[in-house]
């Protein structure tokens, strides 16, 4: 495994055991997991949204605690809201006509999260990131399309990440980014095909911040997963095919790609802008 330099080496250490809050928003209480390095900070920080199952039952999915931690240990707070066990709802992958949108419920979730963090002492409020997974990576691509979604109390994101996203409402609305983004989709992606992403990302080539894609040969949705035979799901909506089934699993080469790759473009832009030679 790659070893990183903490994104505040002052103070960062191992992180702490996963603390439940509660962000007030005018609709709903969001819920949602927050994993905190040791020390007072003030650290970056990262929303991370989860997919389309939600963030897991008993608390959080596997996958989702494993990103937490080795962010919390390389310097980063991580906050996990909960977008659909917060409002009682289950798995929305299977759901055609779902109550809570990546393109709009989800997007104000994602926003309310950054303010409670930008809100914390322990937070540096201009280093705050967006890491999103499948239909939390589609709403990180809506969060930071279009105008800027901030106020000097409360910036914008410094930049996203967004694994295996659905991109091809998004590539029809010409999307563009605001902020630095990473997107990281495997090729034989059949439920988010990374085709629809490839043209996005061009599409987009001369009117947006900076956009990298990387495409994993042979890589299927979640590859990332820490140990996940690949296996067919059935029944879901949105497959690329329209069968409702599609590949999920484990893939080990991309997975360690992903390990080093999301770590050192957050920690790229945790750095100041002079450190960075960032416009």
């Amino acid at each position: 495994m790659a070893v990183f330099a903490a994104a505040n080496p002052q103070t960062a250490g191992a992180a702490s055991a996963p603390e439940q809050v509660r962000i007030a928003r005018p609709d709903v209480a969001l819920n949602a997991m927050l994993y905190r390095p040791d020390g007072d900070g003030p650290f970056p920080a990262v929303v991370a949204l989860h997919g389309c199952a939600g963030l897991g039952k008993n608390g959080i999915a596997e996958r989702y605690r494993d990103w937490a931690e080795r962010l919390a240990n390389i310097g980063f707070v991580v906050l996990f809201p909960d977008s659909f066990g917060s409002r009682g709802l289950g798995s929305q992958c299977r759901v055609s006509k779902r109550e809570v949108r990546a393109s709009r419920e989800r997007v104000a979730d994602a926003n309310a999260a950054r303010r409670w963090l930008q809100d914390q002492p322990f937070v540096k409020p201009d280093r705050v990131f967006a890491l999103g997974w499948s239909n939390g990576a589609t709403t990180v691509l809506y969060a930071i399309r279009g105008g800027p979604s901030s106020n000097q109390a409360h910036p914008d994101f410094r930049s996203a990440v967004a694994l295996y996203p659905g991109c091809r409402k998004l590539n029809t609305l010409g999307w563009s980014a605001r902020v630095p983004t990473l997107i990281l989709i495997g090729a034989a992606d059949d439920w988010t095909p990374a085709k629809a992403c490839e043209q996005m990302v061009a599409g987009a080539r001369g009117r947006s911040a900076q956009v990298a894609i990387t495409v994993y040969p042979g890589a299927y949705h979640g590859f990332d997963e820490p140990n996940l035979p690949v296996k067919i799901l059935s029944g879901v909506v949105y497959s690329a095919d329209g069968s409702g089934r599609v590949h999920r699993g484990t893939n080990p080469a991309a997975r360690a790609d992903a390990l080093k790759r999301v770590p050192e473009w957050l920690l790229r832009f945790a750095q100041d802008r002079a450190q960075n030679k960032l416009p």
